[in-house]
């Protein structure tokens, strides 16, 4: 009778297992530590992270800081005595988490960093965007702009800046003057919307548009920075297209303004493929198995895997989004999930 009872108990076993594939698979439990869940950068990227990571066998649980230094560093102590396959950081404080970092990492726990890149001590794996290669992509788009406007690449440029302290608009800015320093005839006015407080971008705009009438572009290190320099811009009576206007980060607010037509270019930030290529190296990552470097193709964008002094660093392009590609659902400002699936990097 035991024994009967023992065999129906291991098919009823069986049975629930099979039934429920998702927690018979998984491989463990991730954190991912966001720093605000206030934009839809954010809010997209715990979905694309938790799509992603359940396609290749992870749970995820995501902890938000609410933009806090000293919450993200207790979440970071808290999630360590918890000892999770991975620890997926968007770090508040580039420094501050610098020794909550160490600290995992000397507990075994691998920790991935997530859109901002922390160069100051080693990590397992770092997924951010291409910012320099934003900046290029941004130029090529400036000098077609300013030909069809002259019949050559000269004009005045607006370069509004998120704040100075973060190097994701360091590194677009570094990238985007590199590529027009070959046009002598364009002057590039620079200024930083510090803490990349909207209002502090309008003020700019506002400023500048006196002091220089003649502005040709107004390029805007994130989407939200050009909603408040249309309204500035509204206010001086300008219509739309009366000065061009680009984003770098592809928010949908962006992608609104370009359907409006204040906006000409929106330069994306590739939020789905960062998450995705999080996914790919994973099983790696919890492994601490070596991550080769060169060439992936992540959501069908050319990433560059690289060694860095940091660890694995994966850098991905973005794209240029204008009226006639605006609605492609593949661009995260659209706010569509992904119909892609994501497999472990062998």
């Amino acid at each position: 009778m035991k024994r009967i009872t023992a065999f129906v108990f291991g098919v009823l076993a069986m049975a629930l297992a099979m039934l429920t594939p998702a927690f018979a698979q998984t491989k463990g439990k991730v954190y991912y530590l966001v720093p605000t869940l206030l934009d839809e950068f954010q809010t997209g990227s715990v979905s694309a992270l938790e799509m992603f990571l359940k396609q290749v066998g992870y749970e995820v649980q995501t902890l938000n800081a609410d933009n806090k230094t000293e919450t993200q560093q207790s979440q970071m102590n808290d999630v360590i005595a918890l000892k999770p396959a991975a620890i997926i950081l968007a770090a508040v404080d580039f420094n501050a988490l610098k020794p909550s970092i160490e600290a995992a990492m000397a507990a075994g726990i691998p920790v991935v960093e997530f859109d901002r890149q922390i160069t100051s001590t080693p990590s397992a794996f770092t997924s951010v965007a291409g910012t320099v290669e934003i900046g290029y992509v941004a130029a090529e788009q400036a000098q077609k702009l300013l030909t069809g406007k002259y019949g050559a690449v000269k004009g005045k440029i607006l370069q509004v800046l998120g704040d100075p302290g973060d190097p994701y608009t360091l590194d677009i800015q570094k990238g985007f003057e590199e590529k027009m320093a070959a046009f002598p005839d364009v002057k590039i006015i620079s200024v930083p919307a510090m803490q990349w407080e909207a209002s502090n971008a309008g003020t700019i705009v506002a400023d500048q548009i006196v002091s220089n009438p003649d502005i040709d572009l107004v390029f805007s290190h994130a989407a939200h920075l050009s909603v408040a320099a249309v309204a500035s811009l509204e206010a001086a009576g300008k219509k739309p297209g009366d000065v061009f206007m680009m984003s770098s980060n592809g928010a949908p607010v962006g992608l609104d303004l370009i359907r409006k037509g204040w906006l000409q270019v929106e330069v994306e930030q590739p939020l789905y493929a960062q998450a995705a290529a999080v996914a790919m190296f994973m099983d790696k990552i919890v492994a601490k198995a070596e991550i080769a470097p060169g060439d992936y193709d992540v959501l069908g964008l050319k990433a560059t895997v690289t060694t860095e002094a940091w660890g694995p660093n994966i850098k991905i392009p973005g794209a240029a989004i204008d009226k006639d590609n605006v609605d492609n659902p593949a661009f995260w400002g659209n706010l569509k999930a992904p119909t892609d699936t994501v497999k472990s990097v062998e």
